[in-house]
């Protein structure tokens, strides 16, 4: 997989994201030749009250802003995967449909990782449970930040895949 050309030369940015639609994680690394930038993380949180197509346009609105703002070429999706809740499965399913058409209309590369090729690029085991993510992410890229949500490790995990894999052209 190749890059598009970016404006300027301008290093690639990746958006990851960690789909959801009661807590969306969503990330945007920068990278360089001296490594990945941690640009924007975030966790978008919707109000559980709510239906869920207010829902999922509260994270579709978050997503679009992120990429506007932050100008990403590529967009990096977990993929999910789900054996017990039908409802969440298929409502996550929906926000990854929408959140797939948002980046194809903003002409984004897209990628996709499952959970085991994340967690072995960031932990460097496919087996890794998710205290082992959240305590590569920060030794893989700097985060200036406290993070309250582990969808926003995931969210910044799966852009730093993306990364390692395209640097690699997996």
């Amino acid at each position: 997989m190749t890059l598009p050309p970016t404006p300027h030369n301008l290093p690639p940015r990746i958006i990851g994201i960690d789909p959801g639609y009661d807590r969306c994680g969503i990330a945007v690394v920068e990278r360089t030749q001296q490594g990945e930038t941690l640009l924007y993380s975030d966790c978008i949180v919707t109000d559980r009250r709510a239906v869920f197509p207010e829902r999922l346009v509260h994270v579709c609105n978050a997503f679009t802003a992120a990429t506007q703002t932050h100008a990403p070429h590529v967009c990096a999706l977990e993929k999910v995967f789900f054996t017990t809740n039908q409802k969440t499965a298929m409502q996550v399913a929906e926000v990854r449909g929408a959140l797939l058409y948002l980046a194809q209309i903003a002409q984004l590369t897209i990628v996709e990782y499952t959970p085991n090729e994340i967690k072995a690029a960031i932990a460097g085991d496919g087996r890794a449970d998710k205290k082992q993510v959240i305590f590569m992410v920060p030794r893989l890229v700097s985060v200036e930040k406290d993070i309250r949500y582990d969808d926003e490790y995931d969210a910044i995990a799966v852009a730093l895949t993306a990364s390692a894999s395209l640097r690699q052209g997996v």
